[in-house]
This record gives C-alpha cells, sequence and structure tokens, in this order.
C-alpha cells in the first residue's frame, strides 16, 4: 500500500489538517531526461515513416534531395538548417526554373518543399528550423504572382468529372476487351464511391459485394485511416453508365481468365490478359506480383480517356471525386451525407470548397436580391 501522510496549513494562525499526500514522491515527479527518453528505434521510425501516404513521402524525398544540393552547392548545412537558410531557400526557389515545367515553382510546391524539410528534421530528432522569414518571403510571392496575373497565383484544381463529361469518357471506352471493362468500372466505380485512385488500387474482389440493392464496398479512406462501407446503388439510366453493372461484368470477365480473388484493378496486357510479370526499374522490382494496377495507373486510365474524348482542363484520378461531390450538391444531397458517402473529415476544407464551386452558380446569392 501506498504511504499517506497529513500535511497541514495555518489559518488564521492555528495549524489545521489541509488534506492527506503520499508520504513520498513518485520517481516521475522529477523530470530528469536522458539519452534514452530522447532515443529513437529504428522499428520506431520506419513506423512514422509508415503513416505518411506513399506519394508524400515520393515528394518529400525529392524535395529533401533538393534543398540537400542547394545547401551543399552554397556552402550551408541542411541539417539542422538555419532560419537563415532557410529564408534564402525560398528566396532561391521563387525565381528557380523548374526542370519539368520551365517556370519557377508555384506557391503549392514551396509550402510542400517547407514542410518536408520540417518533417525530414523530425523525423531525424533534430528541432526543425524556424520559418518566420520565409513564409514572409512566399507571403511577398504570392502578392507578386497575383498582382501581375500570373497564373502559377492560381491552385491548379483537378476539372471536376461530372456526369456529361462523364458520359463523354465512358463513350470512348471499348468494352469488348478487358482492358475497356477494367477501365470502365475504374470511372464508374472511382465516381460512385467518391474515391482517390489510391483508394481504387487497394481494393480486391473480396471488397465488392453484390446484394439485391446494388453493390457494397468496403474501402480503406487513407486520410481518415479507417474502413468505410459505401452502398453503390443500380443506375438509373443506360447499363453502360450504371457503376453496379459495370463492375460486375469486369468480374465475370476476369473469372472467365481463372480470376476470382485478389485485385480488383489489374493490369492488362497488349494480348488481353492479366498482366502478372514482374517489372524492375534501375534494377528494382516494382509492381504486385498479383497484377494490381498503381495509383498513378488508374490516375493515368483517367487522363488518357478524358484527353481522347477532347475534354478541355487539367484531368487527374481526382477529377471523378470532385465530379461526385459538386453533383451530389447540385442534386440536392446533404453536406454530411456527401462528407461520409467520400470519406472526408468532418469539415474538410477541401469537400467545402467543391461544394462552393458547385454552388456559386446553384445558390447564388446575387439570384436573391
Amino acid at each position: 500500500m501506498t504511504e499517506i501522510a497529513s500535511r497541514e496549513i495555518e489559518v488564521a494562525g492555528r495549524p489545521v489538517l489541509a488534506e492527506i499526500v503520499p508520504a513520498y514522491a513518485p520517481a516521475s515527479a522529477v523530470a530528469i531526461h536522458t539519452d534514452a527518453d530522447h532515443f529513437l528505434s529504428d522499428a520506431a521510425r520506419d513506423a512514422v515513416a509508415a503513416g505518411i501516404p506513399a506519394s508524400t513521402m515520393r515528394a518529400y524525398t525529392k524535395d529533401w534531395k533538393a534543398f540537400d544540393a542547394w545547401c551543399v552547392s552554397q556552402g550551408r548545412v541542411s541539417m539542422p538548417a538555419t532560419s537563415q537558410t532557410m529564408t534564402e531557400y525560398v528566396t532561391h526557389l521563387t525565381t528557380a526554373i523548374s526542370a519539368r515545367t520551365g517556370k519557377p515553382l508555384g506557391p503549392a510546391s514551396i509550402e510542400r518543399a517547407l514542410a518536408a524539410i520540417r518533417t525530414w528534421h523530425n523525423a531525424a530528432d533534430v528541432n526543425p528550423p524556424q520559418t518566420k522569414g520565409a513564409r514572409k518571403v512566399l507571403s511577398g510571392y504570392r502578392e507578386y504572382l497575383a498582382t501581375t496575373h500570373n497564373p502559377a497565383a492560381q491552385t491548379r484544381k483537378a476539372a471536376p468529372a461530372g456526369r456529361d463529361p462523364l458520359r463523354s469518357m465512358l463513350d470512348k471506352i471499348d468494352r469488348s476487351t478487358l482492358a475497356g471493362k477494367r477501365n470502365a468500372a475504374l470511372l464508374l466505380l472511382g465516381y460512385a464511391t467518391a474515391a482517390r485512385v489510391s483508394e481504387l488500387s487497394a481494393l480486391n474482389i473480396a471488397d465488392v459485394t453484390a446484394t439485391e440493392d446494388g453493390l457494397l464496398v468496403n474501402i480503406y479512406r487513407r486520410k481518415i485511416k479507417k474502413y468505410t462501407e459505401v452502398a453503390v446503388t443500380y443506375g438509373g439510366g443506360k447499363a453502360d453508365t450504371c457503376p453496379v453493372r459495370t463492375v460486375l461484368a469486369l468480374i465475370a470477365a476476369m473469372a472467365e481468365k481463372g480470376r476470382t480473388s485478389g485485385p480488383l484493378f489489374v493490369r492488362v496486357d497488349i494480348l488481353g490478359n492479366i498482366d502478372t510479370r514482374q517489372m524492375m526499374r534501375k534494377g528494382v522490382a516494382i509492381g504486385d506480383p498479383e497484377g494490381r494496377i498503381t495509383a498513378e495507373a488508374a490516375a493515368e486510365v483517367v487522363t488518357r480517356i478524358a484527353n481522347t474524348a477532347g475534354l478541355e482542363g487539367r484531368w487527374t484520378g481526382h477529377s471523378l471525386r470532385r465530379g461526385f461531390a459538386t453533383e451530389a450538391r447540385k442534386a440536392g444531397a446533404q453536406l454530411e451525407k456527401i462528407s461520409r458517402h467520400g470519406g472526408w473529415a468532418d469539415g474538410s476544407k477541401a469537400m467545402l470548397g467543391y461544394i462552393e464551386e458547385g454552388d456559386k452558380w446553384r445558390d447564388n446569392p446575387v439570384a436573391h436580391l
């Protein structure tokens, strides 16, 4: 048992039993950190890295390597970086020409670079640098881009795949092939579930359950870190725009190829067979041995078909998710219903941004004046 002792205090000059306290202080009451308190094992570091989406980690790695190389060229230390180094680096990024675009980086890309540098410091148990000066430079850069009407001032957004654009894309797909059936199912299921391409590529056949009312799709929502069961109803129009019939047609076609389990969306070779070849990149084995497509490949399907359909704008895998949000709102769906169906976090700024775009005509305040 824990020993206890009474403690007296004086009230109006007279001793009074005030409270009962432990007779001794626990060892943890005195905070003296040792090296053990600051140690982080390799397993813990790997576990932290596993909590960062793979696409984000790739981008952060690229940003960190660029920062480290710039520091070497300038005779500066990349870790721990100083606030002055951060300010100089952001100033450099506002004028340096990107090899990929032939233009300086936009504000969003510079923000990501700052996040990458802070993440790398935190992962190494090093205090990240102060960025107050760097962010003032970035703020001035945003102002300059806006006042000079530079397109980089506008955030690049994926065009929303609403109903009409989606129909145009579906019209360009040859569904007599396995690849065509896969592409049509990817577009319609991505739209109907408001899924990210990373969530679509992760789906297995077992994640899709057919019911008399439609499909129940078990999707792991990466941003909110949990599974959601999404109900997909039969389409009221033609069969070729119905997500339920289209997904079931894909599953049946894969069964004819002997595939009844594993990934729902797979690579397909030029002969129309499921492609399970081991691929190599720079001597490193890549690709899923079961033939699962990557998130990048799923996004490329959306981009390629949109371009084939002659659609204007920037079409990416995110176009399906944006299209669902805007069309659902136009149809009168409640915000919380849209949010829960699409796996958005409560109060998601991204989702509210999509809704605002859909509402700027549907619920325009000028119309009420």
